[in-house]
């Protein structure tokens, strides 16, 4: 496949010692949905910030969409499309305005900034709300209308920072069914970061977790879930089972055995391969077994075991910085 993003030991060094990024090195083929994940500070809207050209590299270097992002930054403008955490859409214009000025300033023509700003209007459910001023939209119009303005000169890469953060769930939904609509039947590769992990999982076909400038860990979901250790297999067996603890142990893939009372927790890479011998040499030793169940590992466990924190803690953080803006804003 095609790569469409490249960085090669890309770094940002801000007044000359704080190290926003730290020689990371990374690729996002074509087509792909590519998750950037990350701890606030962790580096993320820095690297983005490179990628995109708004801000400069201090070393390594970078390219997208076949252009070099220090010696191109036009072209990479030409190929972007950008939906950033702050909502840059104009208030006291009506959406179409919006879509149509978003239009002009990126060089597309006039029939065809109205018929894309009519197609995504209609992709984003908003037409009927096209006449309206925004400043009379929900959190949620407005984040659609976000994304659309970063869709209207039809980017290679679209480039997503929090697009879905504070919204309600349904909202969300909605916005990656767009955004799912649009890679699947366009191509679209999209670079990705979000604080809902569950969104990563879903939707990623890979993903980079960064923390304090440096990529921690890369791949697929599934394989950086496999990393963590795999499923935790649990299994009650009857009073007569005696100490199993070695015969579990001495099963391939299993990782680890605890035992608490006749309660079994066995961690295993893949619940579906091991579970047949289990049950089978469980069965052999005349042993009954009285519940049985398993779960699978989360990002939310790889991004713990990777950062030290988790998201959960990272929403409530995020929570406290918001709250404080407001009651900064109250009190002017």
């Amino acid at each position: 496949m095609t790569k469409i993003i490249e960085a090669v030991g890309l770094t940002k060094v801000y007044k000359g010692k704080v190290k926003a990024v730290d020689h990371i090195s990374f690729s996002v083929e074509e087509g792909e949905i590519f998750g950037f994940l990350g701890p606030n500070g962790a580096g993320k809207t820095t690297t983005i910030k490179m990628l995109n050209t708004l801000a400069s590299i201090t070393e390594g270097r970078a390219s997208v969409a076949g252009h070099d992002v220090s010696k191109e930054p036009g072209a990479i403008r030409d190929s972007i499309g950008v939906v950033p955490q702050e909502l840059t859409a104009d208030d006291e214009l009506k959406g179409v305005e919006n879509l149509m000025l978003t239009a002009r300033l990126h060089h597309v023509s006039g029939n065809d900034a109205r018929k894309r700003t009519q197609e995504l209007l209609k992709l984003v459910d908003l037409e009927q709300a096209a006449d309206r001023k925004v400043r009379t939209y929900s959190g949620g119009m407005r984040r659609r209308l976000q994304l659309a303005m970063g869709l209207v000169h039809m980017p290679k890469v679209l480039f997503l920072d929090e697009p879905t953060l504070g919204l309600d769930i349904q909202t969300r939904k909605k916005m990656w069914d767009y955004i799912g609509k649009l890679n699947r039947e366009r191509g679209l590769t999209v670079f990705m970061t979000t604080h809902y992990l569950e969104e990563a999982d879903s939707l990623c076909n890979r993903i980079a977790i960064i923390d304090k400038g440096e990529i921690k860990i890369s791949g697929s979901p599934a394989t950086l879930k496999e990393k963590v250790g795999g499923d935790i297999l649990t299994l009650e067996l009857s009073e007569n089972a005696g100490d199993l603890t070695e015969f579990f142990r001495g099963i391939p893939d299993v990782s680890d055995v605890t035992k608490t009372d006749q309660t079994y927790r066995i961690k295993l890479p893949k619940t579906e391969r091991a579970l047949p011998v289990i049950v089978e040499g469980v069965i052999k030793k005349n042993v009954q077994i009285k519940e049985i169940s398993f779960t699978k590992p989360t990002l939310d466990q790889v991004f713990l075991e990777v950062t030290g924190k988790s998201m959960r803690d990272e929403d409530a953080s995020e929570s406290d910085s918001f709250l404080q803006n407001v009651m900064m804003e109250r009190a002017r």
